[in-house]
């Protein structure tokens, strides 16, 4: 287990060479310099620069190439950009009142699930919620969501059966790195309850990883019945 020292270092070294991508001092292609070179500028172990480095490329932001080096990496040119919406306004966008109803709320120790999640390889502390959003009577969306809580520990004393976590996140913790994943699944089980449909309806699932500073911050699964949601996505052509 890492001690409270070690804990601080790897913070620090992760802080410093990620504000040096981020403000662009560390242009695209530039190479971050090597393990032994950043052991010895912090005076530590090529191990804890060594999951510092995993940690940024997880994050995508630099790649890792064997026997090369680690390199900031190049924006996609065509990839699609999503924003991080807020549920309520989308909602109210359609004319139509929101609500939500906190279904479940549980601090525990984290389990295999919840790193596979949030991208983390080591032990953590989640805080688990499920939600409902509805649209006027009837259920939009459903939230199911872990918080790292050693990234976010206000987020324990949070009151979300008033205010939903995602917007209580935006306001409360600024990130650096955002991942989403679209896919397509049918209904089933306590989804299909929840969202008021009957089982084996199509239904879009929005999955999203957010990162700071400090390390992965939330995973979030939206699940929104098909006829109940659209994404827009804005495109960069190539140049």
């Amino acid at each position: 287990m890492a001690t409270s020292k070690e804990a601080t270092l790897h913070q620090r070294i992760l802080s410093d060479i990620e504000g040096q991508i981020v403000s662009g001092a560390w242009p695209p292609g530039h190479r971050i310099p090597f393990e032994m070179a950043l052991a010895e500028q912090y005076d530590c172990s090529r191990m804890t620069v060594n999951k510092v480095l995993t940690q940024l490329a997880r994050a995508g932001l630099i790649e890792r190439r064997k026997r090369s080096g680690s390199f900031v990496t190049h924006p996609h040119a065509q990839s699609a950009v999503l924003e991080i919406h807020d549920i309520k306004s989308e909602i109210q966008s359609l004319n139509l009142p929101y609500s939500h109803r906190l279904v479940k709320l549980a601090e525990r120790r984290g389990r295999a699930e919840d790193a596979r999640r949030l991208q983390f390889a080591g032990p953590v502390n989640v805080l688990e919620i499920s939600c409902i959003h509805y649209a006027g009577a009837r259920p939009f969306c459903l939230e199911d969501r872990v918080i790292n809580l050693d990234a976010v520990p206000d987020a324990a004393k949070a009151d979300f059966a008033t205010l939903p976590p995602g917007p209580w996140l935006l306001n409360q913790v600024p990130w650096s790195t955002a991942e989403h994943q679209i896919r397509a699944i049918s209904a089933e089980g306590d989804a299909a309850a929840s969202l008021d449909v009957a089982k084996g309806t199509a239904c879009l699932v929005v999955e999203r990883r957010t990162w700071s500073s400090a390390g992965p911050i939330t995973h979030v699964r939206l699940t929104y019945p098909g006829d109940r949601h659209s994404l827009v996505a804005r495109f960069t052509p190539s140049s």
